[in-house]
């Protein structure tokens, strides 16, 4: 059956701040009743985690028949490559020249002729940016198309399937997030940009 997880990426966090809006929202949560202050064993991939408090539903989709959550919230603050677990993202787009760059094995997007001619794709170039961002917080990708360098963190991820942030709040095994909290939620996080990702393991 598997592991649900839904996460919200604060993609306008920087370094010296992510620790504090971090803070900030798991206070903002605790005070709504959505989760407990206390941690205890309930994510997976982190020793502890904050369970569901009392208003969880405050969260969720008013129409989601999942019922009550089973699991709690993972906070993570760090240069992190958020996916949602199944397979890897289709295309990207350029945030210079809104060039969209397909990143599947069966098509060449918008490379360069020299790329062309190597028949390598675009997805190793990005592939090296995403270790480089989880090893060191800093990443560029030279678009295909424009040849200027982007920072990994300002492409735009044509799905759901990836995101990059130094701020990841991961709801495990809960109903469906509704629109209005993750609206609120951005709102907590001094109104910056947010993705929003689903996935199973």
């Amino acid at each position: 059956m598997g592991d649900y997880f839904q996460t919200i990426v604060d993609l306008d966090a920087g370094e010296a701040e992510a620790e504090e809006l971090a803070e900030r929202a798991v206070a903002w949560l605790v005070s709504e009743g959505i989760v407990l202050a206390d941690r205890e064993v309930c994510v997976l991939g982190q020793p502890l985690g904050h369970p569901p408090g009392p208003h969880w539903n405050r969260a969720v989709a008013d129409d989601d028949p999942d019922g009550e959550p089973f699991d709690g919230l993972a906070v993570h603050t760090g240069p992190t490559v958020f996916d949602s677990g199944q397979d890897e993202p289709e295309a990207v787009t350029c945030p210079r020249c809104r060039t969209t760059t397909d990143l599947s094995d069966e098509g060449e997007g918008d490379l360069s002729d020299e790329d062309a001619d190597e028949g390598e794709g675009a997805w190793p170039r990005f592939s090296a940016a995403i270790t480089a961002w989880q090893d060191t917080g800093h990443a560029d990708v030279t678009c295909p198309a424009c040849a200027r360098d982007v920072p990994l963190s300002e492409w735009l991820w044509t799905d759901d399937r990836l995101a990059v942030g130094r701020l990841g709040l991961e709801f495990w095994n809960w109903p469906e997030l509704g629109d209005d909290f993750r609206a609120r939620l951005a709102a907590v996080l001094d109104g910056h940009r947010t993705a929003y990702l689903w996935g199973k393991l």
